[in-house]
């Protein structure tokens, strides 16, 4: 006898699990996901995660081995944490809210965390901000059987590259696979939007959908508004659009929300306007799709194009897509450092993993194993569970990064272009100008409305606060606040990632 203790995902290939299995196409979908897993795990065992495609969390109790199964996905778009209670009861779950409530649990922090956190602006590898409490990583699984936990690995991202074939044939394997995906990740009854920028990535998902309504951010700040061109995308390819604009005032008052919803601190601007996104979209529909996943698995950033030059160099620095505080500042500024805690010891293993591969792919690896799982999924999770909205990633899918994982570096990235087959591909249904269009990224004003008086109260009360004392050297972080109001805008991202530490710390162990 097995049963269900915890699930939370979307299971793109259910009919053709349903049919495999013998399930009843025609049940809820709530009714057939939990039938999938349980036949499932009753005919594959613990290769079940293997055979499903989608996003999924979930814990299986099976009573006749006496045995807990936890799963979470390959890239970890869905969160599982786990705690062990002094007397050996194990409390876990998609979201950290609920375990904390739990009897047995101690909520202490863990304050090592913070100094990761400063470089990484996200929490990565498996520890949390609180002490015991850990993340079970991606395409990993947790058996727990006489009272003792197992971690096992059932997928770990490899690279083969193949010197076969032309750009042609691989922009060829990108878009059937992506035409063989998406009638998968919706249901023809099921309505849904999709989110829009003015990047490939979203247009593509676009313009390979059935969706009729786009949303896009947009902002009164002329040179960071991609809105006018997802509106000029969305025209072209007969869909209506609807902006939501971003203003400071909005900003900065979610941040609590974010933060408190997001249940760790994350420091990724676009994450606040991501949470404001959400919350106007779930006003109008239930399912929104969005792009994420291509430009880790493809060579969609900009710094990939200096993968040649960092060399062997990597491994002793490249820790992911952010790294803004370096050892010396982060030994000035913290009441406490521990010269043990460095960000490079969360990617070591992964470089072990990618020894003899080229530059670029061992780049994309640590984004894939850390960054995404850290930041990107994250965020996507908590800020559309938050408000009832339910996003579905058609471009993160194995069977895609598949593809990427076999694809030589030169037809990811070249001295003019990234993500050169991805966009070859997209450009079969896009316009070239929108499937070649130079990456923005998902940029906000932050940099100005954090200097400007009517906006930064919250931030400068919280850098002279005891909290903050706690922490930190009161004058060295001031003196970092000072001079970013005084003109050094560059700094805008250190003081960001201090304040929605303080931000969080306060909502969860504050008074």
């Amino acid at each position: 006898m097995t049963e269900i203790r915890e699930y939370r995902g979307h299971i793109r290939n259910w009919k053709a699990l349903a049919e495999e299995l013998g399930i009843d196409k025609n049940l809820s979908r709530e009714a057939r996901e939990e039938a999938i897993l349980l036949k499932g795990y009753e005919a594959w065992g613990e290769e079940l995660p293997l055979h499903l495609h989608g996003m999924f969390a979930f814990a299986l109790w099976d009573a006749d081995a006496e045995k807990l199964f936890c799963v979470r996905d390959p890239f970890g778009t869905k969160p599982f944490y786990y705690y062990e209670t002094a007397d050996g009861e194990l409390l876990y779950g998609t979201m950290i809210r609920p375990i904390l409530e739990q009897p047995g649990f101690v909520k202490e922090l863990n304050e090592p965390m913070l100094q990761l956190y400063l470089s990484l602006t996200y929490v990565a590898g498996e520890d949390t901000f609180f002490k015991g409490l850990k993340k079970l990583m991606p395409g990993r699984m947790l058996i727990r059987k006489n009272g003792k936990n197992e971690i096992r690995r059932y997928w770990t991202p490899e690279f083969h590259p193949d010197e076969s074939k032309s750009l042609e044939d691989w922009a060829d394997e990108i878009h059937t696979t992506i035409q063989e995906i998406m009638p998968e990740v919706k249901e023809p009854e099921e309505d849904a939007w999709s989110f829009l920028s003015g990047g490939v990535d979203s247009s593509y998902v676009l313009a390979m959908s059935d969706v009729k309504m786009t949303g896009s951010c947009g902002y009164e700040e002329p040179r960071f508004d991609e809105s006018p061109l997802a509106a000029e995308t969305a025209r072209i390819l007969g869909r209506e659009n609807t902006r939501c604009l971003v203003t400071p005032e909005d900003y900065f008052e979610i941040v609590p929300f974010v933060m408190e919803n997001m249940e760790q601190p994350l420091a990724d601007a676009s994450a606040i306007a991501f949470a404001i996104a959400c919350r106007e979209t779930a006003k109008e529909t239930k399912i929104c799709y969005s792009g994420e996943g291509a430009d880790e698995f493809f060579g969609g950033y900009n710094m990939y194009r200096n993968a040649e030059r960092y060399g062997e160099n990597l491994k002793t620095f490249y820790v992911g897509n952010t790294n803004i505080m370096k050892e010396d500042e982060k030994q000035r500024i913290l009441q406490h450092y521990d010269e043990n805690v460095l960000p490079i010891h969360l990617a070591e293993n992964i470089y072990k993993e990618t020894e003899g591969l080229d530059p670029l792919t061992k780049m994309s690896d640590v984004d894939i194993q850390i960054w995404l799982e850290g930041d990107i999924y994250l965020n996507v999770d908590k800020m559309s569970t938050a408000v009832g909205l339910e996003i579905r990633m058609p471009l993160t899918d194995r069977r895609v990064f598949d593809i990427a994982s076999r694809m030589p570096s030169r037809f990811k990235v070249n001295e003019e272009q990234n993500k050169v087959a991805f966009r070859t591909a997209a450009a079969k249904v896009l316009p070239e100008e929108i499937a070649f269009r130079k990456k923005l990224g998902f940029i906000v004003p932050i940099r100005i409305w954090m200097a400007d008086s009517r906006y930064n109260k919250d931030v400068l009360a919280k850098f002279k606060s005891e909290t903050a004392a706690k922490f930190f050297k009161p004058e060295e972080i001031n003196a970092i606040l000072e001079e970013y109001l005084g003109g050094n805008s560059d700094l805008w991202r250190k003081v960001w990632t201090i304040y929605t530490f303080l931000v969080w710390y306060d909502i969860y162990f504050g008074a």
